[in-house]
């Protein structure tokens, strides 16, 4: 799930050397805090965060199968 997380973001950006995902499990949330460049914000989070809820619907569907609850969190 994290290199599907990070395929996703450096495609979208303009600098995808600057891209690290970093896992943390809390308790039974996985979250993957996705860190990109600073001006490479505004091409993750999309118009209104469309693409930001996008990316997070995609990782909830795919843990959907191993039954996990996931988030991304964009740092």
């Amino acid at each position: 799930m994290q290199e599907l997380v990070e395929v996703i973001a450096k495609a979208l950006v303009r600098h995808p050397e600057a891209v690290h995902v970093e896992f943390v499990r809390k308790g039974d949330l996985d979250v993957y805090r996705l860190h990109v460049a600073p001006e490479d914000m505004g091409k993750v989070i999309g118009r209104q965060g469309r693409i930001a809820r996008a990316l997070r619907t995609v990782v909830k569907a795919g843990a959907l199968r191993d039954n996990r609850k996931v988030t991304v969190d964009i740092v």
